[in-house]
């Protein structure tokens, strides 16, 4: 392909993008295949001759959309929001046309400082401490993960050398083994099942807080658990806060756990995947208190402000914990400014070594929006959440069962739940929704965010035979039976 046919061919992907994105509506939203469906369509070895152009867009309809499940549909209900836009598809399009590969600022000195900027503007946007951003001369700052599987997964490992180290210092006969069979981490029982695998990596125990009966870490649990863990002779080190939880968008209580933090001399790490979009928004920047106490904070701007995937923004009050934990130099990496303390090494703050120009998508997206436009988009999503709660109290057969604070509602059927199994399990069968199943403190859950992407929530099983419900029931329920 020379560039006469790529503008061509460019110009038809971008008419394609467009009609598939303008008539996603009608496709359905699940795919109707079984596992195994592709590799019988498609030859078992790479051509010997190229194919057309023409062949290949063909083929995207009979055999890659078929097995598509379509996330920006509106009939997408499972997991989380995930963001999109046409600024963001175009940076997209031409981080791949730089092909930078920037880990480090002589590897391509834009893609380091742009980066730079983007989360200082974006921290700023938050209202941020100060303590976060780059901007003169601070010692913390941002950096864009791939995920917040990988902001929790950073965070805890540089916890843990920083704490290491720590205590090598006081008692030098200690030794990394000895020190890590006793160190402890803690988080919510509502958080992210990625805090427990960063444990799991990272070779620490960790242990969940129960929550309270709104669903949040209070201090009292907290201090429960560590006294009783250094009683037994463990070693708290590290903590995760969640503002805006998986299962029902509920709070950790961050001005009660961070200042038990600090005077522990615990890594605060704060974890807002899915509420810190709504945090640019004056109305909901309280809901961010107390991460002054915190040592790094990140949520995903892929999930709700209209930056795609993938973008991950995390900070951090002192960047020298992380490159203290990350930091090697091989003589084919290092550069003539690396010690001038005039740039950012992002190869430090991370667990790859490699990484793409992703603060195009934000600079492009901050731009053609503003503050203002992305925050009207905030707004409105939690509107609609509204709107729909004063929907579902409306009718007696459901009942509200968390605070609707952002765009996400919770509720549930107050009797059997027989006849919505039976239909939801129909529309899931015939394509027509996609969906998930989660559990909260063994209750029933139903929720539904602004974006109209609810997700539903397991029950626990009724005693009557063949029945899932909330009260007894008893009784088979006609395979034709449905809720409007």
């Amino acid at each position: 392909m020379n560039t006469s046919e790529f503008r061509r061919r460019g110009k038809e992907m971008v008419d394609y993008v467009a009609n598939y994105m303008e008539g996603i509506e009608g496709r359905q939203v699940y795919p109707d295949v079984e596992p195994g469906y592709l590799r019988p369509l498609i030859p078992d070895s790479a051509p010997q001759e190229p194919d057309t152009f023409e062949d290949i867009i063909n083929d995207i309809e009979k055999i890659i959309m078929p097995g598509v499940t379509h996330w920006h549909s509106p009939y997408f209900f499972a997991y989380f929001p995930t963001a999109s836009s046409y600024p963001a598809m175009l940076a997209d399009m031409l981080c791949g046309a730089i092909g930078c590969i920037g880990f480090s600022w002589a590897a391509s000195p834009a893609c380091t400082e742009l980066e730079t900027v983007m989360m200082d503007w974006l921290g700023k946007m938050l209202e941020l401490p100060k303590a976060f951003l780059t901007e003169n001369a601070g010692e913390g700052g941002g950096v864009i993960q791939g995920s917040a599987s990988e902001a929790t997964l950073v965070a805890l490992l540089a916890a843990r050398t920083k704490a290491i180290h720590r205590l090598q210092a006081a008692s030098p006969e200690l030794t990394q083994a000895a020190i890590m069979e006793k160190l402890v981490a803690y988080s919510s029982d509502q958080a992210h099942s990625s805090v427990e695998r960063a444990g799991l990596i990272g070779g620490v125990k960790l242990k969940a807080i129960p929550s309270d009966g709104n669903f949040a870490m209070r201090a009292s649990a907290l201090q429960e658990a560590l006294e009783r863990d250094r009683a037994a002779g463990l070693i708290p080190f590290f903590v995760v806060a969640t503002l805006g939880t998986t299962t029902c968008c509920s709070f950790d209580n961050l001005l009660e756990v961070g200042p038990i933090c600090n005077k522990e001399d615990m890594w605060l790490h704060v974890d807002a995947a899915y509420a810190g979009s709504a945090f640019i928004c004056p109305e909901f920047r309280h809901l961010l208190n107390g991460v002054e106490f915190a040592d790094s904070f990140n949520f995903n701007p892929h999930k709700w402000l209209l930056v795609n995937f993938d973008c991950s923004a995390m900070w951090v009050k002192k960047r020298s914990d992380l490159t203290g934990a990350f930091r090697l130099d091989p003589t084919y990496l290092k550069h003539s400014h690396q010690d001038s303390g005039l740039i950012t090494d992002y190869r430090h703050w991370q667990i790859p070594l490699g990484r793409r120009f992703r603060s195009l998508k934000m600079w492009f997206v901050f731009r053609m929006y503003g503050v203002k436009g992305l925050q009207a988009y905030i707004r409105k999503h939690v509107q609609l959440s509204h709107e729909f709660e004063s929907l579902v109290l409306q009718d007696p057969r459901f009942e509200i069962c968390a605070e609707v604070t952002l765009g996400l509602v919770c509720f549930r059927l107050k009797v059997c739940l027989h006849l919505f199994h039976s239909s939801f399990s129909v529309n899931v069968t015939e394509g027509k929704v996609s969906s998930i199943t989660s559990m909260l403190k063994n209750w029933p859950w139903l929720s539904r965010d602004g974006r109209a992407k609810p997700a539903f929530f397991s029950p626990p099983t009724c005693p009557a035979p063949r029945c899932t419900a909330l009260l007894p029931c008893t009784g088979a329920v006609p395979a034709s039976s449905s809720l409007p």
